[in-house]
Formats: C-alpha cells, sequence, structure tokens
C-alpha cells in the first residue's frame, strides 16, 4: 500500500471515530433511559409492547438491548440473530422506532469479535457485550458475571470487539460490580478504560448478591472516573428508587429493567416527576388490557408457549396493578389463550 493510500485510510478512519464520537455525544446529551435485556422475558414480543407503552406516554426509551446472544463455537448463521432480533430486518428497530442494539456472550475474544462484526453487517446499529448474567449454566460454561474474576480477558474481549467492528458503530459492555465481592473493582475499571469501550452499563450488585435488595448505586461511583458514560442499572421500582439511584451513583443515566415490566409506565413516571410535572402520565389497568391482548396475540412457537409468558408478565404486573392479583387468581390455571383474552376483556369493564 502506497504512502498515499495509507493517509487516505488513515483520514477515512480519524473521520468514522470523529462521527462515532458524534453520535455518542448525542446518545448521550440528555439523560438516557434504556430498556434492559433480561434473558426470557425482555424478548422481541415483550420489547414490542413495552416500547409502544413508551412511545404512547411521550418518553420513548432511547433504545434497547437485546436479551444476550450466546457465541460458542462459531459464527452464528444470520437466522439465529434474527431469531434474537427480529427488529434486524426493519432497521434494527421495533414497530415503534425503538433502536435495538445487539448483546452478546461469550469468552473466546477472536470468536466474539467475527460475530459482532457479522451482527453489524446484518444492520446491528451498536453491540454491547454481556459481563453481567449471574446465571450458573452460564457462568460454568464462562460466561457473563463470572469473567469478572478475569479483567484481562474482558479486555481481550472487548478491545478484539471493538477492532473487528466499522469504526462508526459503537460498543459497550454490561458488568455488575463483581463476581463473588468486589475486590477486583479497580481491575475492572482499568480493562474497561484501556479496551475502547464507548459506555458502560453497570448492574449494582455482584454476581453472589443476584437480585436481592439492595441495590449497592453508591460503589457505581468508583466507574465514573472513566472517561466513557456510565449508565446505573438495578432495584429501579418507581420513580423515588430512581432519583436515590442518580444521586448515589453519581450519573443521569439509567437502565431500567424488572420494574419497567412491573410498571410499563416508570419510564415516563421517572421523568415526569424529575421535571416536577403535576400531571404524570401513568398507564391505568384498562389502558394496559388491549396491550395484554396483543402480546397473546403475538408471535410463538405455540400457544402454550405463549400462555406461559403471559403469565410470567402477569406474575410481576400483580406487583404493581392491584387488579392484576385479581386477574391472576382467576386465570392462574387456565391454560387456553382465548379463555384468558375472555377474562381480560371483562376485567376491562
Amino acid at each position: 500500500m502506497s504512502i498515499q493510500q495509507l493517509d487516505i485510510l488513515s483520514r477515512s478512519l480519524s473521520q468514522a471515530r470523529q462521527q462515532r464520537q458524534t453520535t455518542i455525544q448525542q446518545l448521550f446529551a440528555n439523560p438516557v433511559r434504556l430498556l434492559a435485556p433480561m434473558e426470557g422475558l425482555t424478548d422481541p414480543l415483550m420489547r414490542q409492547i413495552l416500547t409502544q407503552i413508551a412511545i404512547d406516554l411521550g418518553r420513548p426509551y432511547d433504545w434497547s438491548v437485546s436479551e444476550f446472544i450466546r457465541v460458542t463455537q462459531h459464527v452464528l448463521p444470520a437466522h439465529v440473530l434474527y431469531k434474537y432480533v427480529p427488529e434486524l430486518h426493519h432497521d434494527a428497530k421495533t414497530a415503534s422506532g425503538t433502536p435495538i442494539h445487539i448483546q452478546l456472550l461469550g469468552s473466546e475474544a477472536q470468536l466474539m469479535a467475527e460475530n459482532a462484526a457479522y451482527a453489524c453487517e446484518l444492520g446491528a446499529p451498536a453491540i454491547d457485550i454481556n459481563f453481567g448474567c449471574p446465571a450458573k449454566t452460564v457462568n460454568n460454561h464462562r460466561g457473563g458475571s463470572v469473567l469478572l474474576d478475569e479483567p484481562e480477558v474482558m479486555y481481550e474481549i472487548i478491545s478484539a470487539v471493538r477492532q473487528a467492528v466499522p469504526t462508526h458503530i459503537p460498543v459497550s459492555a454490561k458488568i455488575r460490580l463483581g463476581y463473588t465481592d468486589t475486590s477486583r473493582m479497580d481491575d475492572i475499571r482499568g480493562a474497561i478504560a484501556a479496551s475502547g469501550a464507548d459506555w458502560l452499563t453497570i448492574h449494582a450488585r455482584t454476581k453472589t448478591q443476584g437480585y436481592k435488595p439492595p441495590a449497592y448505586w453508591d460503589k457505581i461511583q468508583n466507574f465514573n472516573t472513566l472517561d466513557i458514560p456510565v449508565i446505573a442499572n438495578g432495584e429501579i421500582w418507581n420513580s423515588e428508587h430512581a432519583q436515590n439511584c442518580m444521586t448515589q451513583s453519581g450519573t443521569n443515566h439509567l437502565m431500567l429493567g424488572r420494574g419497567a415490566v412491573t410498571r410499563p409506565d416508570l419510564i415516563a413516571r421517572i421523568d415526569n416527576n424529575s421535571q416536577n410535572i403535576e400531571n404524570i402520565a401513568t398507564l391505568v389497568w384498562q389502558d394496559l388490557i388491549a396491550h395484554q391482548i396483543k402480546f397473546l396475540q403475538g408471535a410463538a412457537k405455540s400457544d402454550i408457549v405463549l400462555v406461559g409468558r403471559y403469565k410470567q408478565w402477569l406474575a410481576m404486573l400483580t406487583k404493581g396493578y392491584s387488579e392484576a392479583k385479581i386477574l391472576w387468581d382467576s386465570i392462574k390455571r387456565e391454560k387456553n389463550k382465548a379463555a384468558i383474552i375472555s377474562a381480560l376483556q371483562l376485567s376491562e369493564r
């Protein structure tokens, strides 16, 4: 390659990096609100429902992150990526227009890089890397949060992915505070800093702490010295929790998980409350019924699977709506989808 060609390539790469930096500045110009990746919960159907509700309430999610896609032995075929993220067929956006970032999970840096590059070829607008999953099966296969005990491997994975994907496409990471404890936070922070990650999301608990309250939001401050945006996650069930989280963590960027499934209007409640808006947008049970029916009419392998997924959601809704508890008691043993839809329609009256 001639000096002139190298110079052209160097300028091109520099422009792409500047484009990515501009994109990130725009993404984080205001406090971001993200819908969390939750395995077996925020699947494409749930993402479609929750992002539409947020749009209807006037406070859309800035983006959502897909459930993790496990990378093991080879570059995954397109149909697997489309299965997890059918939004790739539609400019990587939900029907409501919310962007979907692709999350990958694995421990082999080169293989993760190759899969990330292919996901970008299929239209992924950003790649997120999972270092937070606490599932025993995943950890036993050297994936997810177990890698928090191997910061050098985290660095290798993130930097390999960063080098493999187009320069203008952001690469982020999602972590917990540690695996069994927080003793390696400094090493984890150093790995993130050196890796080239564009932002970091932190679930404010260790793997050992699982999902048991409380979340240790204050410990997120240990990562605020990084020269990248930091997003706080964990145990945000209402607007008061959100405010406390932002105050204690030192970041205004939030990722909402189970709280957003339990109260689909949580995102609007948080931002309206923080702006002292008197008429806070809320989603009453009667308005939520149509979304539940739409969920039950969604795509699934079978009605049995769909009913099971719906009951999982309804059980969570009982924590946010008294009407959900009444409905749950009446249909928890019901297996017929049509009968459940009829019960929903009756509860609307």
